[in-house]
């Protein structure tokens, strides 16, 4: 699904990315850790489209993405969770799920329009809203919302965009440790139901990360500290001390 083939990313003089290599395939949930700075948002960033890298190459199903930006990305079938609630905190959460689909079915140039006459749209929203468990707070204003669902809704808006490969971005930050449970038995469940084929999240907790990754790759410094199963993570003492940060004996 995804290649990165020797990935290097300057910021003038400093090295945010070294040589970094990696491959996600159909039906893997992978997860990306590592301490502050070790090039995690960057190399999020450069798998995205966001960032062009400095040398190295981006496949996704064997197209060249580097540099090409998340909406193209997303009519490839890639998408990344983004934050619709700090953007438009105003919007009920049926209607930020809505905004989506309408950028999916191309129908951006009547956004407002879209969002109040097109059953197609309303459909399809209310069924990602049922999905994710927030079909009772459909019309609730986004910034009314408490955080655990503020997390489902910005997730919910990337899989309304019916993406192959899904990228979470902290997914589960700044909620209850009950709460990121949930999410992230919801994530599953909806990523099973649409026909989602990888997930890629970028995680701090390491419960959340060991409980679901098939996969994880982690960084130190800009470079593939490892790359292997939960299990031979945690096995790994030198990982468990320079990613996680836990100490070896």
């Amino acid at each position: 699904m995804l290649r990165v083939e020797g990935v290097r990313k300057l910021y003038g003089d400093f090295c945010a990315l070294e040589e970094v290599s990696l491959e996600i395939q159909a039906g893997e949930f992978v997860s990306i850790i590592g301490p502050n700075g070790a090039g995690k948002t960057t190399l999020i960033n450069v798998v995205t489209g966001l960032l062009k890298p400095t040398s190295g190459t981006v496949h996704f199903k064997d197209r060249d993405i580097r540099g090409i930006g998340p909406v193209r990305l997303a009519k490839l079938g890639m998408a990344r969770s983004f934050q619709l609630v700090t953007i438009f905190p105003e919007l009920s959460v049926l209607e930020a799920i809505q905004v989506a689909i309408v950028s999916r079915l191309g129908r951006g140039t009547r956004l407002f329009h879209a969002l109040a006459a097109d059953r197609e749209v309303r459909d399809q929203a209310l069924e990602v809203a049922e999905l994710f468990g927030l079909q009772d707070k459909r019309d609730a204003r986004a910034r009314q919302l408490p955080q655990g669902d503020k997390k489902l809704l910005d997730v919910a808006s990337a899989f309304a965009l019916r993406p192959e490969c899904i990228l979470l971005d902290e997914p589960t930050s700044g909620v209850s440790t009950a709460e990121k449970n949930t999410i992230m038995q919801i994530v599953v469940q909806a990523s099973k139901r649409m026909g989602i084929r990888s997930i890629i999240q970028v995680e701090h907790d390491m419960d959340i990360v060991f409980g679901y990754s098939d996969r994880i790759v982690a960084l130190h410094q800009g470079k593939v500290l490892a790359d292997a199963s939960p299990a031979e993570i945690q096995a790994d003492e030198q990982v468990m001390s320079m990613v996680v940060g836990r100490p070896t004996h």
